[in-house]
């Protein structure tokens, strides 16, 4: 038998498998299109490759060999297997479906954003599982991301990953917060604040998310050759307003994360005094997941969220 072709002709199988079902050259020939001196060939081709006759002349036309008989199980595996490398994406039905999704995000968000976000997948997909990972200082996401490890990560990351892919979800207006009773607070309009005010007041910051990462306001701040007065670094962000409550220090962040705790707890809020862009954030996800059905209707679900918050 002649040695296995370096190239394994997928037509060439196509052919051996309608030839060992139809045991007639001149139907294979009308099932793809083509003249029959091509399939004659090809069987020629196939013989020599095999070394079988593959087909030979019975009483009632020609009958496939043993060995011919042998190989129509294989063939049709290899066409099978192939046909369901191209075939197109099954489609995601998420109220059938359990997945695992994997989202990594800010505690300072707004404190509705995420179990809004939540209870979007949990009503879309009630049989999937939603695993929600903290960021915080020594954790790679980008190579979680492309490790599979996670799914999705939301952030307001001055400059995320150029190779990663992004949507907008939200703005939020920075603001300053402190406890309503503080010294400063009572004797201050909300629109009285001064640069010099706000750089010596003693101010709460999130501990960095990444090592070297500063987070937008101290970015900011360097850009503009200020430095502020952080004397708090907290890696519970969620904790900082009940920390404003019983001391002098002043937050800034964004809008949005602030008006939830004044509803309930005594703050009161200043404009910065600096132009700070708004707080941009988004999700962002790699090209491994790109394509893939179920994970362009979590983006979808975040997306929606997201509409939701800028409409309260």
């Amino acid at each position: 038998m002649s040695s296995l072709p370096q190239h394994l002709d997928l037509h060439l199988i196509r052919i051996l498998y309608l030839l060992l079902i139809e045991k007639n050259v001149s139907r294979v020939a009308l099932k793809l299109n083509q003249p029959q001196p091509s399939i004659s060939a090809s069987l020629r081709k196939l013989r020599e490759l095999t070394g079988d006759p593959l087909l030979v002349r019975g009483a009632r036309g020609m009958v496939p060999t043993q060995h011919g008989e042998s190989l129509l199980d294989p063939a049709k595996r290899i066409l099978d297997q192939t046909e369901s490398l191209f075939i197109k994406k099954r489609p995601f039905v998420a109220q059938e479906e359990a997945r695992t999704f994997h989202i990594a995000a800010p505690d300072y968000l707004d404190s509705q954003f995420l179990p809004n976000v939540v209870a979007m997948l949990r009503r879309g997909s009630p049989r999937s599982r939603v695993v929600l990972h903290s960021q915080g200082p020594g954790v790679d996401h980008v190579r979680q991301l492309s490790d599979g490890d996670l799914d999705l990560v939301i952030a307001n990351w001055e400059e995320p990953p150029a190779h990663l892919h992004m949507s907008k979800l939200f703005e939020d207006p920075i603001i300053c917060a402190m406890h309503a009773e503080n010294a400063y607070a009572r004797r201050t309009a909300s629109d009285a604040m001064t640069v010099d005010d706000y750089l010596s007041l003693p101010h709460v910051a999130p501990s960095p998310m990444m090592p070297g990462y500063h987070g937008v306001i101290d970015t900011f701040l360097e850009r503009q050759n200020m430095q502020r007065n952080v004397v708090v670094e907290s890696a519970y962000f969620g904790l900082i307003p009940y920390m404003l409550t019983q001391t002098d220090l002043v937050l800034t962040t964004g809008r949005q994360f602030v008006r939830f705790h004044e509803k309930t707890l005594p703050l009161k809020t200043f404009t910065v005094p600096l132009k700070f862009p708004p707080m941009r954030f988004y999700q962002l996800w790699h090209q491994r997941v790109h394509q893939a059905p179920e994970h362009k209707w979590l983006r979808d679900q975040v997306s929606a969220a997201a509409k939701a918050l800028i409409k309260k």
